[in-house]
């Protein structure tokens, strides 16, 4: 784990607020020159801490305005099997979180967004479903985004 100074702790917050900012406004916002601030940035970026940068999209403006939590049981727990899996679903464009659980019945929860329960049936029966090793699937549906944050507190670790 990379040990971060306060400059570095609000480069990170300062980009998780603003990925377009240029380096002369985050230099101006955390106190520092251009030039030792882009070091920062580039040293940030080459250890791993800044995995990239993206635009937030309104999906429902794309016609997306389904999403649905996904629990997948697998009928063997081989790594093989689960190698298998996470490749397959990787590829697959409307999984948009694909993660290895435990606590649950299931061993993974998926998020997906489609257009509407058609294209949500045609996800699970036409690809998910025809996953080697998939035996389960229990399928909740969200009503609301409640919250939907994706920055991380760099001071203290939380979100």
């Amino acid at each position: 784990m990379m040990k971060l100074d306060r400059y570095d702790q609000q480069i990170l917050q300062v980009l998780q607020e603003d990925g377009r900012i240029n380096n002369q406004d985050l230099a101006d916002r955390i106190g520092l020159s251009p030039s030792p601030c882009l070091r920062r940035v580039r040293a940030l970026e080459e250890a791993g801490l800044i995995l990239g940068y993206r635009a937030h999209l309104d999906a429902r403006k794309l016609g997306l305005t389904l999403i649905a939590l996904i629990h997948i049981s697998m009928d063997i727990h081989t790594p093989e099997r689960f190698a298998n899996f996470e490749s397959e679903i990787a590829v697959v464009p409307e999984v948009l979180e694909c993660l290895l659980i435990t606590g649950q019945e299931a061993d993974y929860q998926l998020k997906v967004i489609v257009r509407d329960m058609d294209h949500y049936q045609s996800l699970l029966l036409q690809r998910i479903t025809r996953i080697a090793g998939v035996t389960g699937v229990h399928s909740s549906f969200v009503l609301r985004r409640v919250l939907d944050k994706t920055a991380v507190d760099v001071a203290t670790g939380s979100v």
